[in-house]
Parts: structure tokens; sequence; C-alpha cells
């Protein structure tokens, strides 16, 4: 015999020896409801009227028929100490079908000896004893259960309150109730739940399990200080991103770390436990209701065609990349300029997605000739343009780069998807695009008028998708702020009353591919982006949640507003100059029509400009020809010293 079987051999002898001693605490147990029952149906007295005898073979019958019963609804397998409400509700189920077959015996013996002649006065039973039983098992067996599953239950807490965390759990509901039966059946309690907290005012004060509603949300401050609590933990699935960012709010100038719990249904079947907890991100907070998307659609869009992404590598192109591959295209083109990025979403898709025909390509969108082989080689069908510099400062100090990269790569590909038919066209633009005050928004608005004029000459469907910004893109404020919370600050935001957009990285992808269904050509589709947040409250949510507290553990510095910068985006889906679509969180915006030849004259004047000189004031004056509505600095001597004076007040 080898180790395993020995092993095996131990196990089943334990399992086997606990399931004789369960039996055999059932067998003292229906005895003394039985004798309990004849106790008290004979005025608390014990004399031969009952004892030995009907009592023992009615004992015999009502043991057999018991064992059975209860072991049919496996109440012999279970443990004890984690007895439950479900448990309970078998043992009724078994005292009441045993009460039945029971008195059904009873009865049946008592006539068929009648019906034979046979003397029954020793076999007479008071039919209230028989009844009485069945409560009696019932209370016996819960009680006993109940009192070994409190009894584990404190000796664990008193063992682990000392080293556990005090948590206060926000939610007196469903997932609350739940949370709190989880956390204390954990073995290693990590958490010891002093209270709950809820905005239903009717439930202060009322209990769990024992553990208090110690009052409302907007008291949470004040009763985390009075109960010493370490960490809060959301018990809401249903509640929304601005209920949950109210919660956060609600604790600042506090210590606390902040904890939320899986939705419900997940933590009520079992598939995730407590120590699946999380903490809160900015995503609980900015986010936004899932969206519902036209799946047959986008599949049609995309199934088996060869698909191209430009700036594959970068937040919202790797995330395109993700999602249109959930739709198996044919095969998918990754062109990026970043070697880096390209390897890592190259690595990713690889790994998520075996077998899916993936084409890493390295290509400068500016450079033509290679452009031009990439569409001859592989005749994209559809054309996903991700690929910009985004980032308005830098574009400031390098307005030329913006231009070749925006507009003329823009161009470019475009262009190639003209000439060599590709179906559908799709560009991600930008709400710095509308009213652009920088070179970043104006060059992304010089773009969309491109492929506009070129929808007009070409078969391609030229679609045109806007959106603000994107939650944890590359070099957006949240990653920023965690790098300056990390290093214990300061935070420093340009401006008190600075604010933005915000989606999630996958929701603007979604409605991305959303919007391509529905072009048919020359359309600027705008993204409905919710309420605009101050990027100020976002750097002390930012500091809250990261357990310190804003203003006195990491300071949050106002830097001033940099070159291009404005206070507030415009990017909305409704007004005059807005359509609605089919759905909801989607609109085009209509716009005046460009003429092709003069526009065309101007961007090789700007492109001229950019690859000459990089002369910030003959940039701007062209800008202005084309985009009537930008309002640009053209005095570049005024601007580079803004930027440096901003590099330093930053640096400092």
């Amino acid at each position: 015999m080898n180790n395993n079987d020995v092993i095996k051999t131990g196990i089943t002898d334990t399992l086997l020896f606990r399931q004789i001693k369960i039996i055999l605490a059932h067998v003292v147990l229906f005895t003394a409801a039985l004798f309990l029952s004849f106790v008290f149906m004979n005025k608390m007295r014990i004399d031969s009227s009952w004892f030995p005898f009907p009592f023992l073979p009615w004992l015999g019958v009502t043991l057999v028929v018991k064992l059975i019963v209860f072991g049919k609804l496996h109440q012999f397998q279970g443990w004890w100490r984690y007895a439950s409400v479900s448990d309970l509700f078998s043992i009724m189920v078994g005292a009441n079908i045993s009460a039945v077959i029971l008195v059904c015996i009873y009865f049946g013996v008592r006539t068929l000896m009648q019906l034979k002649g046979i003397s029954s006065e020793t076999f007479v039973i008071d039919e209230s004893t028989l009844l009485l039983d069945w409560p009696g098992t019932v209370v016996l067996v819960c009680s006993v259960r109940m009192a070994i599953r409190i009894y584990f239950e404190e000796k664990q807490s008193s063992s682990d309150d000392v080293k556990s965390k005090r948590v206060i759990i926000i939610g007196a509901g469903d997932a609350g109730e739940s949370l709190l039966r989880e956390i204390e059946r954990q073995s290693d309690r990590k958490y010891h739940v002093v209270g709950f907290v809820d905005d239903d005012a009717r439930k202060k004060g009322v209990r769990l399990h024992g553990v208090p509603v110690l009052g409302m949300t907007a008291s949470l401050k004040e009763v985390s200080k009075e109960n010493d609590i370490d960490e809060l933990i959301i018990a809401m699935p249903s509640a929304t991103h601005k209920e949950r960012r109210h919660v956060i709010e609600q604790c600042q100038g506090t210590n606390l770390k902040f904890n939320i719990v899986p939705d419900l249904m997940s933590l009520a079947s079992g598939k995730l436990s407590v120590s699946q907890m999380r903490e809160v991100d900015i995503n609980d907070l900015l986010g936004r209701d899932p969206i519902k998307l036209d799946i047959d659609l986008i599949q049609n869009f995309i199934s088996d065609k060869v698909v191209m992404i430009t700036g594959a590598g970068g937040s919202i192109g790797s995330e395109m990349c993700r999602q249109v591959s959930q739709f198996k295209p044919r095969k998918l083109l990754l062109v990026e300029q970043a070697e880096n990025f390209l390897f890592f979403i190259d690595r990713e898709l690889e790994r998520q997605f075996p077998g899916m025909d993936i084409r890493p390509i390295i290509c400068d969108i500016t450079d033509v000739e290679r452009v031009d082989h990439l569409f001859e080689l592989y005749k994209p069908e559809v054309v996903i343009h991700a690929a910009a510099h985004k980032h308005v400062p830098l574009m400031e100090a390098n307005p030329g780069e913006a231009i070749k990269n925006n507009v003329v790569g823009t161009r470019t590909v475009a262009q190639a998807s003209a000439k060599y038919g590709t179906a559908n066209f799709v560009m991600i633009s930008t709400d710095k695009a509308v009213n652009p005050t920088s070179i970043m928004g104006s060059s992304k608005r010089i773009a969309e008028m491109s492929i506009q004029a070129l929808d007009k000459i070409s078969d391609t469907h030229f679609v045109t998708v806007r959106f603000g910004n994107v939650l944890g893109s590359n070099g957006s404020v949240i990653p920023i702020f965690t790098q300056q919370i990390a290093a214990g600050g300061p935070v420093t935001v340009t401006h008190p009353d600075m604010e933005r957009y915000f989606m999630t990285i996958p929701e603007a992808s979604q409605l991305v591919l959303q919007a391509a269904t529905m072009g048919k050509g020359g359309e600027i589709f705008v993204l409905d982006m919710g309420e605009p947040v101050k990027i100020v409250d976002l750097a002390r949510d930012l500091i809250t949640l990261s357990g310190f507290r804003p203003g006195e553990d990491i300071e949050i510095k106002f830097s001033g507003m940099r070159p291009g910068e404005k206070l507030f985006e415009e990017l909305s889906i409704t007004g005059e100059n807005m359509q609605s679509t089919r759905h909801a969180k989607i609109s085009v915006w209509e716009n005046v029509p460009t003429d092709k030849a003069l526009l065309d004259d101007a961007v090789m004047r700007l492109l001229q400009a950019a690859d000459q000189k990089e002369d910030h004031e003959v940039i701007v004056r062209i800008i202005k020809e084309i985009v009537k509505e930008y309002v640009g600095d053209v005095d570049s001597q005024k601007l580079l010293a803004d930027l440096r004076s901003s590099d330093i007040k930053n640096a400092s």
C-alpha cells in the first residue's frame, strides 16, 4: 500500500467515524424528544403506565423511522458548526415526514391488533404524546446544532478579534447581511464587523446577526471615529457610481481604507469569497452603468474581415484590439510605431485569443510608402485609426510634430484606405477638437475635416467618433495623481475650476464600434460622456481612496493652466447642432462642409511650415485659416516662455 492509499484510507476512516458519531447523537436526541413527550403527557411522572411499556417498543419504531428519514435528507453528513437556515428547514421537513409515518404506523398496528383479536392494552399511547414528539424533535435537534455553531463562532471571534481589522459595512441590505455571514464563516477571520451604516433611517438601531446598524451614511466619518474603524466595506451592488462617490466624499479627512464586495449573485452563489474583495478604485466612482450594444451589427461589421488598428499599442488602440478580437476578424493588423507597446499587446492577444491571425506591424503612419505597401499587401476591409499625438502641452511645444502625425498621418492612412478599397474607416477624435484652443485639438479638427472631404470622392465610408478623457489612459491625470500620491505628494492640479469628462476605456471602445456600424460616410459621432468632473475633486477622491487625508497627509497644489488648456471641454450630445441616433449614448454632429481644394492647399502649406522651421506663429496662422473657431497664441516667444515657467513651477 503506497502513501496515497494510506492517506485515502485514513480519510475514509475519519469520515466514517465522524458519521457514526453524528448518528449516535441523533439517536440520543430522538430518544430524549420521545421520552420528554411521555413525561410531559403523564404529569411529569415516570411510572409503570408507560415505562418500560409502551415506551421502549415505540422508541424502537421511532428510531428506525427517524433515522431512515433523516438519512435520506442527508442530515448525517453536514458540519454542525456551519449549521444554516437550509439545515433547519431540512430538520423540520424530516420531523414532519417522520411524524406522519409514525402516526400511520401507530393507528395501523392498533387496527390490525383489533381485527385479529389481540389485546392492545399494552400498546396504548395518548395521541397527544405522538404529536408532542414532533416539536420536541425539531427543538432539540435545531437547538443543539445552533448551539454548536454559536460555540465555534464565539470561540473563533474571541481569538481573532484582537488581530482582526475593525470594519463597518456600508449597506444593511441583502448584500451586507450575506457579507457578514461570509466573514463570520472564515476560519482565519481578517475582519471584525463593528456595525453597519445605511441610508434607510428606519434601520438605525436594528441588528443583523447581533451586529447593530450604527447610523446613516452622512454620519459615517463620526461613526468611524467613535468606533476606531480601520476599513470600510461597501456592500451596495445596486448603487450607482454617483452614490459610491458620495460615500467616499463623506470620508474625506479620515485615514480609512475602502473595499468593495462582488455582486450579490456571485457572493450568494459561492463563486466568489470574501477573500476576493477588492479595493475601491476610481472606476467605481466615475464609471457608468453597463452599456447596451447591438452585438449583431458589430458582429457583421467585424467578423471574418481583415481589420487594421493604428496606434494598436496605446490605451485606446489596445482596448480596441481586445474588443475587436471578441468578434473574430479573419485577420487583425496591429499597426504601431512604439515597439514595446506593440510587443505587449501582441503577446496579450495571442494568449487570450489563441489561433487568431494577428500581425504585429511596426509602422510610422506618416511614411507614405510603408503605409501604401501595407494596404497593398493586406487589403484591410476595416480601419480603426487610433494613432495620434494627444498631449496638449507637448504639442504646443512641438507643433510641427502634431501636424505631421495627427493631420498628415491621418490623411496618409485615409488616402491608402480609399485607394485600396477599404470598406470602412473609423477615426477616433477628441473633445478638444470642439472650439479648439490648442495645437493638438486643432490638428484633430483638421484631420476630421480631411476625412470628411475624402468621403465625398471615395467609396470608402469615413466616419469620426469624438469623446473626452478616458480613465487610466497613458499619461492621463489619474496615473499621474497615483504616482504623486505614492511619492507622498504633492498632487498638482492646474486650476481649482478645471473640469473634464471621463469615460472608461472599454466603454469608449465599445461605443466606437457601435457608432462605426451606424455610419454611412462623413458623419462625426459624439459619445455621451455623462457629467463633467472637477479635477480637484478627483484628486481629493484618489487621496481618500489611498487612505490619506487631502490637505493634511497629501497636499494639493495648483500649478496654473498650461498653454493650450481650457477650463472645460465642450462635448454635448444635445443642442441645435446635434441629431440623435438609435443609440441613447451616441449622437451625430451636424457640420458645415469644407471645400476640399482649399483644405488641401492649406494643409500643404501647414506641412511645409511644420517641416521647414516648425514656426509656431506660421502654423497658428494657417490653422486659423482652416479652423475658424480656433483661438491660438501667435506669439511663439511668449508661449515658450510660458512653457518654461510652467515646467519650472511643476518641478518645484
